[in-house]
């Protein structure tokens, strides 16, 4: 049998890619073997991935953009405003807002992999209903099946 375990990201600096991790997404370490460690969130880094893999070190590529890492938050402002603390952190682009109605922003990490925070869905379909949209309405808003928007306005009771 097969088990998928963890996306792992080739990075240049473990410590500071451990310390990035923790200090903007709260990741903590499950398993530190030095060049490679893996976080609470169930992914990894690794250093020196070039000779763990035999492939050349110019093939490892820096700011690729085709992957990403994705979390979200509950209160995006608050992470908004933890984010501005950290002032050598380049985004992608500002926060925006997507077609289904959740608030993002990416950035980049230290090795230049993409990151993506967004509002958690269940929040943004609370949110539309406060707003006065219906179940069915915030469903088609968010293109999201109405079972999952009522176990969303569930919390809301």
């Amino acid at each position: 049998m097969i088990k998928y375990r963890l996306p792992l990201l080739a990075v240049r600096d473990v410590e500071v890619s451990k310390q990035f991790y923790h200090d903007l997404f709260d990741q903590e370490v499950v398993l530190d073997l030095g060049q490679n460690v893996t976080f609470s969130g169930g992914f990894a880094i690794q250093a020196d991935f070039d000779e763990l893999t035999d492939v050349p070190k110019s093939t490892i590529l820096h700011q690729s953009n085709n992957m990403e890492l994705y979390f979200d938050v509950d209160d995006f402002d608050a992470f908004l405003d933890r984010l501005h603390g950290f002032l050598d952190v380049e985004l992608v682009h500002p926060p925006k807002v997507e077609k289904w109605h959740q608030r993002v922003v990416r950035l980049y990490d230290p090795d230049w992999h993409m990151v993506e925070v967004g509002e958690s869905l269940e929040v943004v379909a609370r949110r539309l209903m406060q707003e006065g949209n219906t179940v069915e309405q915030t469903a088609e808003m968010m293109n999201l099946p109405v079972e999952y928007i009522k176990k969303c306005r569930k919390g809301m009771e």
